[in-house]
């Protein structure tokens, strides 16, 4: 019981949070750097270096140096294991990070000092304020000019609606940035700007009135940087662990990830403040991730990890208990025991074959078909983890087979990434066509260009004038309104992958319309009714 519990102490999973262009994998990379699980990074923009991100693995995510899906990386530093999630910071992948930070115990934001707080950026914290996560906020790119550090405080605070405090401080900023005073460890870092030098050597200073701290970054920045942590002092409250981990407080760092500059700091306090494995609710109590009794849900579902395999593999989140290999599990939706022969552990590209995991840990385990995202696995308890949602699209278009001897292909394609929540799929009751919805436009050429790499189907598209999917759901389905809705409205009818039926409207104004003359019939924006 010790060992395990000590297991469960070891334990950091946490994911990064950011607008596009943040530095979300440059920080990723970084990190994997000082554990020691990589040996050089590919920064995503140079064209120098041959090797891409390590956690960008998608052929198009190495093309546009985006981010496309959540990747899962892990290492050891210090005696903790650390499971990151990369998620994307685009806003039409926004769905993919809402299901990820169901997964994660504690997050990282990232804020460009150039560009301060984004609407992404606020749209994602929001979320992670209603369920209370623990953050700490990283803000990069210092070795660029950018907006003064009390302005951006600032910004975070009013944006935001985070309370912060600042745990190390910039000496200068862009073409004048010296370094980085360390207030958690109470030391100055000092930046050469040559990024090879992986870690760079740190001059302890417990009192900033000493000379010694003219003579390394010179008499005038040492007394502004005096005066400013003076200021910082005074405004900003101590740092409180207890209120960190309540999320009522949250820890800035100051750095530059691109040159590996502040990245320790910020892991070494990562390491000390961060949370274990935390509590779940589920449909009917708290789970503990002490319990001895197995439970964890589906967060992501991932087609053609390896572009060699066709393979799918479910990613799951360990709440409570040990998964162990060639153990019979249940599985609560379909009410069936499954036993698994080679879960996976993650390390970018490469995935290991785990015989135990732990609560915290993220294994992946190949799917021929059964899970779903949000499905609950257990071993015998019949409960089911909630809140993972699934939204309503906002673009629509027809899906038509660009090469009818492919149809085979397109169709098995269209299928498996559906079932990963790439987008969602509605046929027409009317005449079978197939309709395409996703959050984001962007996700249309991602299904395009993964239909044609992973599975060698070509697709067109055509638009549709659709403005929202709603779910239908009939007080009484023999009555007769509902048979006249149906009727009235049969070129607007699907259904969806489920077998739902799915209304979809053409405007705000005919959506309003038929709600008003069909009382009885209730519209659901979320498929989790």
């Amino acid at each position: 019981m010790k060992q395990y519990q000590k297991e469960i102490n070891k334990r950091r999973t946490f994911g990064i949070i950011s607008h596009p262009d943040a530095g979300k994998t440059t920080l990723t990379e970084k990190l994997l750097l000082f554990g020691g699980a990589i040996q050089e990074a590919g920064a995503v923009k140079s064209n120098k270096i041959k090797k891409g991100a390590t956690s960008d693995f998608m052929e198009i995510e190495r093309q546009r140096g985006i981010s496309v899906a959540t990747s899962v990386l892990a290492f050891e530093y210090r005696d903790i294991k650390i499971n990151i999630l990369d998620t994307p910071g685009h806003k039409d992948f926004a769905e993919d990070t809402f299901r990820t930070l169901t997964a994660v115990d504690s997050v990282i934001v990232v804020i460009d000092v150039a560009k301060g707080v984004e609407e992404q950026t606020e749209k994602l914290v929001e979320v992670c304020r209603m369920r209370n996560i623990p953050m700490i906020v990283f803000i990069n790119k210092l070795d660029r000019e950018g907006k003064d550090a009390f302005e951006l405080l600032d910004e975070i605070e009013q944006k935001l609606n985070l309370t912060v405090t600042p745990l190390s401080f910039p000496i200068g900023m862009g073409y004048d940035f010296k370094g980085i005073y360390n207030i958690w460890e109470k030391n100055v870092n000092l930046f050469t700007g040559d990024p090879r030098k992986d870690i760079e050597e740190t001059v302890e200073i417990s009192d900033l009135n000493s000379e010694e701290l003219d003579d390394l970054i010179g008499e005038k920045a040492a007394d502004t940087l005096r005066e400013e942590l003076e200021l910082a002092q005074g405004v900003y409250p101590e740092f409180d662990r207890e209120a960190y981990l309540e999320g009522r407080l949250q820890p800035v760092f100051f750095g530059s990830a691109l040159n590996n500059f502040g990245v320790r700091e910020l892991l070494d306090c990562f390491i000390s403040i961060a949370p274990p494995p935390r509590p779940k609710e589920s449909d009917t109590r708290v789970v503990k991730p002490d319990e001895k009794e197995f439970t964890g849900f589906v967060f992501k579902i991932h087609a053609n990890m390896d572009p060699k395999h066709r393979d799918r593999l479910a990613f799951i989140k360990i709440v409570s208990g040990k998964f162990e290999r060639n153990k019979n599990y249940l599985h609560v939706r379909n009410n069936k025991n499954m036993k698994f022969s080679s879960p996976n552990a993650f390390f970018a590209e490469k995935k290991e074959v785990v015989d135990v995991s732990y609560p915290g840990d993220i294994v992946g385990l190949h799917d021929t078909g059964n899970f779903k995202i949000g499905d609950t696995l257990t071993e015998g308890e019949n409960l089911m983890y909630k809140g993972i949602p699934s939204f309503s699209p906002e673009h629509f278009r027809y899906i038509n087979n660009a090469d009818p001897m492919k149809s085979k292909q397109l169709e098995k394609g269209v299928d498996q990434l559906m079932d990963e929540g790439v987008a969602q799929l509605f046929v027409l009751e009317l005449n079978g066509r197939k309709i395409i919805g996703t959050v984001g436009a962007l996700q249309f050429e991602v299904i395009q260009y993964r239909l044609e790499h992973e599975y060698g189907a070509k697709c067109t598209y055509e638009n549709l004038n659709v403005h929202k999917a709603t779910w239908v759901e009939p007080e009484d389905p023999k009555s007769e309104e509902f048979q006249d809705f149906k009727r009235v409205k049969a070129k607007f009818l699907a259904k969806d992958k489920s077998g739902q039926l799915v209304f979809l409207a053409d405007s705000q104004f005919s959506l309003q319309m038929t709600q008003q003359k069909y009382p009885s019939i209730k519209f659901h924006f979320t498929s989790e009714f």
